[in-house]
């Protein structure tokens, strides 16, 4: 359950990362309400997470879903460069997140 709600707090940031790029299109008040809920609810669920999951380890883990989240949505959704080096680079956070996984 744990490692569930780590993965839905990586995905919140990912939706409150979207919100701030809405923020900076449009700066409506529903952007911001979204941008509090979405953050809210990935500390939330980051929080109760890190009750079994170390601290480093979930730390680092949310913030690598976050991190390639945040690129991919710019790629297919923004139209960012969709370069293989990136991609790579990206990968290769995706596998140290698996990893830390793994090892705990």
């Amino acid at each position: 359950m744990a490692w569930l709600s780590l993965i839905v707090a990586g995905f919140c940031e990912v939706a409150g990362v979207m919100a701030i790029n809405k923020i900076n299109r449009d700066g409506k008040l529903v952007s911001y309400l979204l941008l509090a809920i979405t953050f809210a609810c990935s500390f939330g669920f980051l929080s109760f997470s890190m009750r079994t999951i170390s601290m480093g380890t979930a730390y680092a883990v949310w913030t690598g879903i976050g991190t390639a989240g945040g690129a991919l949505l710019g790629m297919f959704f923004y139209g960012e460069s969709k370069e293989w080096r990136r991609i790579l680079f990206i990968s290769m956070v995706l596998c140290s997140a698996v990893g830390l996984k793994l090892l705990t």
